[in-house]
């Protein structure tokens, strides 16, 4: 197989990283405490979700369920889980036990859409992680495993709304991936046709509906909505949910800031961008500094302030996952401050520089259109 599709087939696996698990048997009490545990993983009360994990898994401790609602603990409790050794060992071993469970009921029923998901669910994990170990091979096999359950997905919606986000997120990559990287076009006549609009309606159709996978709808909808679609306020509708309901998560915390600020929302975006401050975890300073930067430049109007933001900014470590993109942000605001002052051989550099690492279209638009 050509390295072309393996790296479109490794994008399925990617874009799943924080999936949680599908349908929970017919039991409306143990639904009730997955969710409960969910909400408390996204809002960081790991106490609390550690209490309903060990009495999910005590009573169905032959259900995958309780071993993917751990492994979704340990990445979001870990962030970027692939920095801490200790935490990757632990979030493998519950994928993969959460894997031979899920297989065990795809053999007594290949057509289950729980076990369907389930399967997803698993190989989507292991390839994000690997991603971003690294292990292109490693990862590449697993999203080849994902994307078979994924397209099984597609007629199991009307069974599982949550199914409504996968087949959305396919409609849209499969479309969106090679207008971004025309090389791949040949090679796409592998993958089944995808919709761009329909990916985004079904998507939506997550965010209202699904059970189990609706704050993971929301945020990556919003995410596309940034970075493809040049949709900062509409973006800022999806975020604004994530925020009010897990107002501890990170995550969607720099999300929102970022979708308003975009959306020229500055006054919105101040006390967003302070509470980011008051957050520990070790991809905020990043954000905090670069959005401090943009609301000195387009708020405040100061030109000195935003420079020491951005510059701060460009000197803390980006992750790849997560935070790369504010990077571009910060070397775009520079040179635009560069521009300001007729400084054009110091613009065009750093605008070269967004590029380089920048992949939001509207970043990308900017850059190019300084001459």
């Amino acid at each position: 197989m050509s390295i072309l599709k393996n790296t479109v087939l490794l994008l399925i696996g990617l874009w799943l990283p924080l999936i949680a698990p599908a349908q929970v048997m017919n039991d409306p009490a143990a639904q009730q405490m997955v969710v409960k545990a969910l909400d408390d993983i996204y809002n960081l009360e790991f106490t609390e979700a550690d209490a309903q994990i060990r009495q999910i898994m005590a009573r169905y401790p032959q259900h995958p369920v309780g071993f993917l609602l751990r492994a979704t603990q340990l990445d979001i409790q870990n962030l970027p889980l692939s920095e801490n050794k200790t935490a990757t060992a632990q979030f493998t071993q519950a994928v993969n036990q959460g894997m031979e469970l899920s297989k065990r009921m795809l053999d007594k029923n290949e057509a289950d859409p729980e076990a369907v998901f389930f399967m997803l669910t698993c190989h989507s994990y292991m390839a994000s992680l690997y991603h971003n170990q690294s292990e292109s091979l490693k990862a590449v096999g697993e999203s080849k495993k994902a994307y078979s359950y994924l397209r099984d997905g597609f007629k199991l919606m009307d069974k599982n709304p949550d199914f409504y986000f996968t087949s959305g997120l396919y409609n849209y990559y499969v479309e969106r991936y090679p207008m971004d990287h025309p090389i791949v076009r040949p090679f796409m006549f592998f993958f089944a046709d995808g919709d761009i609009a329909l990916g985004l309606k079904q998507m939506d159709v997550a965010t209202r509906k699904a059970v189990f996978m609706r704050p993971v709808a929301n945020y990556y909808l919003s995410h596309l909505l940034l970075k493809h679609e040049m949709n900062p306020a509409k973006a800022s509708g999806y975020t604004k949910y994530l925020v009010e309901k897990y107002p501890n998560n990170p995550l969607f915390a720099m999300s929102y800031a970022e979708a308003l600020l975009l959306s020229g929302k500055y006054a919105e975006a101040r006390p967003q961008v302070q509470r980011l401050k008051q957050m520990p975890n070790k991809l905020v300073p990043l954000a905090y500094n670069t959005f401090s930067g943009m609301l000195a430049e387009f708020a405040d109007k100061d030109d000195k302030e935003a420079t020491q933001f951005y510059e701060i900014a460009l000197k803390q470590p980006a992750n790849e996952g997560y935070t790369k993109e504010y990077h571009a942000f910060a070397y775009a605001g520079l040179a635009r401050v560069a521009a300001r002052a007729n400084d054009r051989n110091s613009a065009k550099t750093l605008y070269k520089k967004a590029l380089a690492v920048g992949e939001y279209k509207s970043l990308i638009r900017e850059a190019k259109a300084y001459k």
